[in-house]
C-alpha cells in the first residue's frame, strides 16, 4: 500500500495532469469523497476511507504549515509542489465539521506571459479594455466567479500598460500568483497585520501610479481604494458581483458614495469563460465581458435606464458565440 505522502503526491499530480484548479475533500460518514474541479466542473475523483483521509488531512496540514492539533477552528496554508521544474503553488483550506475537517485545495499554476489580445473570445472586448488604460486616474473593476479568470485578467492589464508607459506602479495581493518584473508586489498577510487596507495606506507613501489591488473584499478597502482614484491614481481591482450591472449595487452595499463613483469610475467587466471548439488561435477556454462604460456606467450609477446605449450581456454574448461556431449549444445558457 502506498505511504501517505506518496499518496498526496499522486493525488496532486492527478489533478495538475487533468488541468484541475481545485480538490475538494468531502468526509461523510466512513468515505471520504474527492472531488476535482475542471474547467468549472465538479467531477468525482475517488474515494477514501475515513481513517486514511484524517491521516492525509494530517499530512496536507504539516506540510502546508497549520496547527495539525487544531479541529475546531478553520486554517489557511500554503506549499509548493515541484513537477518537471515547474512550480505550483497549493491553497490549503480546512472547515471543522462533525467529528473532522473537510479539505480544499487551490492549485495555482504557474501564469505564463498572455497577451491581452489571446485572453478573450471577441477581439473588439481587447480594443476596448486597451482603451481603458489610457486614463491616468480613475477605477477599473472586474468581477466574476471564483476561476473565471480575472487574475490572469489583471496580470495581462499590467503587462499591457507597462510595456507602454512608464509608471510606478504596486500591487497588494493574497497570494501573490506570479512575479513581475519592474512591478512592486506586496503579499497581503493578515497575520503579520498586512491587510488590504494597511497594505493600501503604505503603498500611497511609495507615489504610485498605478495600484493592482487583487480584491477588494470589504467596505474598508472599497472605501479607500475609491479615496486613492480619487486624489489621482489609477486603481485596479476585482469585487465579487454577479454581473456588470451588479457590480454597480454592491458597491452601494459598501457605502461608496454615488459622486464618488461618477468621479471615478472608467468602466466594469464582468468575466466569464466559455469552452471554445475548433479554434486554434484561441485557448480552450476563453473569456467573454460584460462591458460597462462610457454613458451607460454614468447612468448604471444613477440608477437611470440606459435603453438606447448598446450592451451585450452574457446571454447575448453566448448567443453570438454559438452563432459564429466558437462553442456548442450546451454553452449557450451556461454559467461559468
Amino acid at each position: 500500500m502506498k505511504s501517505i505522502a506518496n499518496y498526496a503526491h499522486d493525488l496532486i499530480v492527478s489533478a495538475i495532469q487533468q488541468t484541475a484548479t481545485d480538490i475538494h475533500f468531502s468526509p461523510f460518514n466512513e468515505t471520504a469523497y474527492i472531488h476535482f474541479r475542471i474547467h468549472g466542473k465538479r467531477i468525482f475523483h475517488s474515494s477514501l476511507p475515513l481513517p486514511m483521509y484524517k491521516k492525509l488531512l494530517s499530512y496536507f496540514k504539516f506540510t502546508a504549515g497549520m496547527d495539525i492539533g487544531e479541529h475546531k477552528r478553520p486554517q489557511n496554508g500554503t506549499y509548493q509542489h515541484r513537477t518537471n521544474q515547474t512550480v505550483f503553488d497549493l491553497r490549503l483550506s480546512t472547515l471543522p465539521i462533525t467529528g473532522t475537517e473537510s479539505l480544499a485545495i487551490r492549485l495555482l499554476r504557474p501564469m505564463d506571459h498572455t497577451p491581452l489580445e489571446q485572453l478573450f473570445l471577441f477581439p473588439y472586448q481587447t480594443e476596448r479594455i486597451q482603451q481603458w488604460l489610457h486614463h491616468r486616474n480613475g477605477m477599473i473593476l472586474l468581477t466574476g466567479p471564483t476561476g473565471s479568470g480575472k487574475t490572469t485578467t489583471l496580470y495581462a492589464l499590467l503587462q499591457s500598460l507597462m510595456t507602454t508607459s512608464s509608471f510606478q506602479a504596486i500591487t497588494l495581493e493574497d497570494p501573490i500568483e506570479k512575479n513581475l518584473n519592474n512591478i512592486i508586489q506586496v503579499q497581503v498577510n493578515e497575520r503579520a497585520g498586512i491587510t488590504y487596507d494597511t497594505g493600501l495606506k503604505a503603498a500611497l507613501r511609495h507615489d504610485p501610479d498605478l495600484l493592482m489591488v487583487g480584491e477588494i473584499r470589504d467596505k474598508p478597502t472599497a472605501q479607500f481604494a475609491f479615496r486613492a482614484a480619487l486624489s489621482g491614481h489609477l486603481v485596479i481591482s476585482t469585487i465579487h458581483a454577479r454581473d456588470a450591472h451588479g457590480t454597480v449595487h454592491r458597491l452601494r452595499e459598501m457605502n461608496i458614495k454615488q459622486t464618488d463613483m461618477e468621479q471615478t469610475m472608467i468602466a466594469i467587466a464582468s468575466q466569464q469563460l466559455v469552452t471554445v471548439e475548433g479554434a486554434e488561435h484561441l485557448p480552450q477556454r476563453a473569456a467573454i465581458l460584460e462591458l460597462l462604460d462610457g454613458v451607460r456606467l454614468q447612468k448604471a450609477i444613477k440608477g437611470e435606464s440606459s435603453a438606447q446605449e448598446p450592451f451585450y450581456s452574457f446571454s447575448k454574448l453566448r448567443r453570438k458565440a454559438y452563432a459564429l461556431g466558437f462553442i456548442s449549444s450546451s454553452e449557450v445558457d451556461t454559467f461559468s
